[in-house]
């Protein structure tokens, strides 16, 4: 399979990275992501569950009679709690939370409240269906529980524009007479709808379908109020798509089942920013490979388009989101016999494919969701899974506007790091130091200026010749996160007899002479594809005598007269 590999280094910390913007969070057992937002504060929050342990109440020394009874005893001991993680532009996580209810469960979606904190959306694994209101620190405000007494399950969680929410998912059809609202079933399994207020308040709950099984997987809120739904059908061998609307109060509007021959899996429906609708489908071919299919329709479920996006794996976009100039990116997965990787798709109004990406390693990997950030990137997450164990581990990356990974801004001290790496021998024949603030001092006195001097003499030429082949590289292989590169002439605060005002602006432009020679030099013995981007990063200044060097409290003249060169990060 021809993919761009994003290499993960998985090591005995809790979580991992490299310069890729790809973070995977190891936890004992399988564990998933399985939505992503982004925080006021710019930071990325995903939703999803790890598997947590329950301690036995059977006192130890408890004997059984036979097996029965002790396996019974060692049920419902481990299983999985909703997992809350907040990732910073660092790729560092900044708060992680598990919600310890008294019932397993599993998070579905989380989408965030006017107020900074969030709505999570999920169902306990008894069959019942969940909401949990959190604060910003992922506090919990309130849960509320809810759904019929036969098996629930929620499939996503939709924020309203009155700041209540919207849950959406599938009830097996109940007959009893304790339920009203599901006394009789429309088939053995239903779209179930749920809308609450901001304050948890449940405004409604109703079931919708056709005679066959139906499973609601998502929906939208259209720019009239109502909710446009769309669902999964199935009948004999089949497996098709039905979509709805309804009413704010829940009332049908109308439905419409798309029935065939095909074998076809809904995974997403939004709104665009023109008032119409694209729901992500995958569809079986006649080889029985999976195509993704895009439908684009209006609030009148007439059909604008139907694409059949042809790809050399089976494939399938799992969340589709619209930039603001209409372009489209989902995410999923791409397979084949031996090996699935995480999707990313770049698609164009007309529901082209523009470009696509494969990210993961030679195991089971997939992107379950995605988000655009403010800047135009996206952060998607998921599951990875690692070549040496079978058990899969959540993962989120960050990706560029070209779908791209992202790099990791450096900081301070990891540039420093690979500053210091780099001109390790000249730091040991004294040659440079270098500070933690990213400033770097020639020390050595060959490469000092003469009193009044400001062209380079053959020393400094040969010398400035092997840094700038070292530092320049280093600089733009990290050009994303480079601001700006100074260059900085000093001298010593003498000059002749003059009175202060003549030295010091003669020392200014002693200084800045110093700082353009050095500059002129680096910047004509590069490439032209070097000049082009050092032209927007480089700097020159003079800083006359401010910066003189001192020793023992007195002016060492001599080293006063020198450049100096200082990187500053975005």
């Amino acid at each position: 399979m021809n993919y761009i590999l994003a290499i993960i280094l998985l090591t005995a910390s809790l979580y991992a990275k490299t310069t890729d913007f790809s973070v995977v969070i190891n936890e004992p057992f399988n564990d998933a992501l399985l939505d992503v937002a982004q925080d006021y504060d710019r930071s990325i929050t995903a939703v999803g569950f790890t598997k947590n342990y329950k301690t036995s109440s059977q006192k130890t020394g408890s004997t059984y009679s036979n097996a029965f009874d002790y396996l019974a005893s060692l049920s419902n001991t481990v299983g999985s709690q909703v997992h809350l993680i907040k990732l910073n532009n660092k790729a560092e996580v900044t708060l992680r939370k598990s919600v310890n209810l008294s019932n397993f469960n599993e998070a579905v979606a989380v989408v965030k409240t006017p107020a900074n904190g969030y709505f999570i959306g999920g169902y306990t694994l008894d069959g019942s269906l969940l909401i949990l209101k959190l604060d910003s620190n992922g506090n919990i405000i309130f849960t509320r529980t809810f759904g019929t007494d036969n098996n629930n399950i929620m499939q996503n969680l939709i924020l309203l524009r009155d700041g209540g929410v919207l849950a959406i998912g599938s009830s097996v059809t109940t007959r009893s007479y304790n339920d009203n609202l599901f006394e009789t079933g429309l088939g053995l399994k239903d779209i179930y709808i749920s809308r609450f207020s901001k304050d948890g308040t449940k405004l409604w709950s109703k079931k919708y379908g056709t005679e066959y099984d139906d499973t609601g997987i998502d929906a939208v809120e259209a720019n009239d109020g109502s909710i446009v739904v769309l669902s999964q059908t199935n009948y004999d061998k089949f497996k098709n798509i039905t979509l709805m609307r309804v009413t704010q109060n829940g009332d049908k509007i109308w439905l419409k089942h798309y029935k065939n021959e095909k074998y076809v899996t809904p995974y997403k429906v939004i709104k665009l920013r023109d008032g119409n609708f694209i729901a992500s489908l995958s569809q079986q071919d006649e080889i029985d490979k999976e195509q993704i299919r895009l439908i684009k329709f209006d609030l009148q479920r007439n059909i604008l388009n139907d694409k059949i996006i042809h790809t050399t794996y089976s494939s399938a976009l799992k969340d589709i989101k619209e930039y603001s100039d209409s372009k489209l990116i989902g995410v999923g997965y791409v397979k084949d016999t031996f090996n699935t990787d995480g999707l990313v798709m770049q698609l164009d109004n007309n529901l082209n494919m523009l470009r696509q990406e494969h990210y993961g390693d030679e195991n089971y990997d997939v992107f379950n969701a995605v988000t655009i950030l403010h800047n135009s990137q996206a952060a998607a997450v998921g599951v990875y899974t690692n070549n040496e164990s079978q058990e899969s581990n959540m993962w989120i990356v960050q990706l560029n506007r070209d779908i791209s990974m992202m790099q990791i801004a450096p900081n301070s001290a990891s540039m420093y790091k690979k500053l210091t790496e780099v001109f390790k021998e000249e730091i040991a024949n004294k040659s440079i130091t270098i500070k933690e603030d990213l400033s770097i001092s020639f020390i050595d006195e060959s490469l000092y200026f003469k009193t009044g001097q400001y062209e380079l003499n053959s020393e400094q030429k040969i010398f400035l010749q092997d840094f700038s082949k070292k530092l320049l590289p280093l600089l733009h292989v990290n050009k994303e996160h480079i601001n700006t590169l100074e260059v900085s002439g000093h001298t010593s605060s003498e000059w002749g007899t003059t009175d202060f005002t003549n030295s010091f602006l003669k020392n200014e432009k002693l200084s800045m002479n110093r700082s353009y020679s050095t500059l002129a030099f680096i910047f004509k013995n590069q490439d032209s594809i070097t000049k082009e981007w050092l032209s927007n990063v480089v700097k020159g200044s003079g800083l006359g005598f401010s910066k003189k060097q001192m020793f023992n409290e007195k002016e060492d003249r001599e080293k006063s007269r020198r450049v100096s060169f200082k990187i500053i990060l975005k």
